[in-house]
């Protein structure tokens, strides 16, 4: 199942000018494990992007997002994201930096196991989010509620939500069509608007 905001490919489309060559970069989740983003590393360097897994500390969420704008270096533009804490670091950037073109949310961690109630404060940056984001999700995420993900995701004004259906806190079941999505995402950002149109 896909939900995507009514202005999601006109924004993407319209962000897409600003950005040339983005660097992309994806952060693990709270394991600190590689693997989970080397994937989608790995596709998006096969079309021609930097794009690279970085470190982040292990802890609060909040404390980590120095540590990715440091990664950004001097790059004019990036593409950030991340699977589930790295995701969720990633997106505490995007609502602040400027030079954040694109978002990537790999099970993202909306709440912990068992404690729905506390999806608000996780998501109270979100409407601060102007680029265009994309959400993975498996409806069977103990970490994300998909009825509280889908009210969620009403808070980005640019976001298409991909669910997948019987998948839990990984992607790694659905790999091949979440690598299609995230390479689809990317390069319609990093690729120039034809001004003819």
């Amino acid at each position: 199942m896909t939900a995507v905001c009514p202005s999601y490919e006109a924004w993407r489309t319209a962000y897409a000018s600003a950005v040339s060559a983005p660097l992309v970069l994806l952060a693990p989740g709270a394991s600190g494990n590689p693997a989970s983003v080397k994937p989608y590393v790995a596709a998006l360097a096969a079309d021609s992007l930097e794009a690279r897994v970085i470190a982040l500390p292990k802890g609060k969420a909040e404390t980590a997002v120095a540590t990715y704008r440091a990664e950004l270096g001097e790059a004019r533009t990036a593409i950030i994201g991340g699977q589930s804490f790295g995701g969720r670091v990633a997106s505490l950037l995007a609502a602040e930096e400027p030079r954040v073109a694109g978002l990537i949310l790999l099970c993202y961690p909306l709440h912990p196991p068992g404690r729905a109630e506390r999806w608000r404060e996780r998501t109270a940056h979100w409407p601060r989010i102007t680029c265009p984001v994309l959400l993975l999700s498996g409806d069977r995420d103990p970490f994300a509620r998909i009825g509280l993900l889908q009210e969620a995701v009403k808070l980005l004004p640019h976001a298409e939500l991909h669910v997948y259906p019987g998948v839990g806190h990984g992607l790694r079941p659905v790999l091949a069509d979440a690598l299609e999505r995230v390479r689809r995402h990317v390069q319609a950002l990093a690729q120039p608007v034809d001004s003819g149109q």
